[in-house]
């Protein structure tokens, strides 16, 4: 892959494409982890004498129509704090100059040319500046024109700081020897991490999982769950992943009537009622074992629904586990962060990625776009 080290920046104007895509509301950023995030890939450019006008996408505004709902002002704003300079935003790619050292275009799904990998598109950002610099790992499975054809339409383009560790996280959690390896998936449906739980369990000791697919595994194992959330559809897929023996499901779990209720209570996996569902789930003596003896942890998804009090134990206690661990743990995804920064100290994970899709498109072991085009060998 080519990278930001490799190639000469010095004095040259720079286009970033960077993922600013961060939760804002009234106008404020709430979360500025992604921003946080390109800072060092910034300094470099700024040690280097560059100038730099950064590329984003913000939310899904419809193609071709200006939102100021989807505005990047709020993120120039909370940037310019954080690296204590103006950063201007441009409106329109016409607008665009290099006066400033560091500065931002317009949200770059506005323009209808973006999510089609537009060829003038394509064109016209690798030509606003000397170098295209890509360092948005959470969109480089999209093959949209800012996230692939520029790249390949650029006569100089490489991989930013961030990209670059990004990829050597993966490749160290996908590619090592070390064992034992366990792989933690949670979220609602089992038909979106399908792929990625097979992924896992061929490279994996074990994989716990959680929430909503817990609760297909168990019915799958015979168990009633009662009124949880459940995917009937991938029944016979559960139970072909089951016969693996790699799959780690909990022996207790947290019920309740309704989701909006403070009224639960604990019970085995074989006594949950009709009229209860499963909202979280207790991690096992042998589970909380399998994490402290863990030489590499992967984790993506909580496994119960934290963000209400009554069911945030068992992604609070998996959290101070994986966190009290001595492996090597690398975890993606929003839901995984946020888990993450409501419960433990974010430096206690080795490595917290910024994709959530990519991050599982990359486990699954399929090619993602942005990398191809940067020469990045799967």
């Amino acid at each position: 892959m080519r990278k930001l080290g490799e190639t000469d920046v010095f004095d040259k104007t720079i286009a970033l494409r960077v993922d600013l895509n961060v939760p804002i509301e009234d106008g404020k950023v709430l979360d500025d982890a992604r921003i946080l995030a390109i800072i060092p890939t910034l300094k470099y450019l700024l040690d280097k004498k560059a100038k730099v006008v950064l590329i984003s996408h913000f939310g899904r505004p419809e193609p071709g129509v200006i939102d100021s709902k989807f505005s990047l002002l709020p993120v120039a704003n909370r940037l310019g704090e954080i690296i204590n300079k103006q950063v201007v935003l441009f409106a329109s790619l016409d607008e665009v100059n290099f006066n400033e050292d560091i500065s931002l275009i317009e949200n770059i799904r506005f323009l209808s040319g973006e999510l089609k990998n537009d060829l003038d598109l394509s064109n016209k950002l690798s030509n606003l500046a000397d170098v295209y610099v890509f360092d948005a790992f959470g969109t480089s499975h999209r093959p949209h024109a800012s996230t692939y054809g520029a790249i390949q339409a650029s006569e100089s383009s490489c991989a930013g700081l961030l990209l670059e560790s990004e990829t050597e996280a993966l490749k160290q959690a996908t590619d090592s020897q070390d064992s034992p390896m366990l792989s933690i998936v949670g979220g609602s449906k089992v038909s979106s991490k399908l792929e990625v739980i097979k992924s896992l369990s061929q490279i994996s000791d074990e994989v716990l999982t959680g929430g909503g697919i817990t609760n297909t595994f168990l019915k799958a194992q015979g168990n009633n769950i009662g009124l949880s959330l459940c995917e009937d559809s991938m029944l016979n897929h559960a139970k072909e992943l089951l016969e693996t023996d790699k799959i780690l499901l909990p022996e207790e779990v947290i019920v309740s009537k309704s989701i909006d209720s403070n009224e639960t209570r604990v019970c085995k996996i074989n006594s949950v009622r009709d009229d209860e569902m499963i909202l979280d789930q207790i991690l096992s003596p042998l589970a909380i074992k399998k994490i402290s003896f863990a030489k590499k942890i992967i984790w993506n998804g909580p496994v119960g629904v934290f963000e209400r009090q009554p069911f945030s134990k068992g992604t609070k206690d998996l959290a101070s586990a994986i966190a009290s661990s001595n492996a090597f743990s690398l975890a993606g995804g929003g839901e995984t962060l946020l888990a993450i920064k409501m419960f433990i100290d974010k430096s206690n994970i080795s490595y917290c990625s910024t994709g959530g899709g990519a991050f599982l498109e990359f486990i699954e072991g399929k090619e993602l776009p942005s990398l191809s085009a940067l020469g990045f060998k799967f």
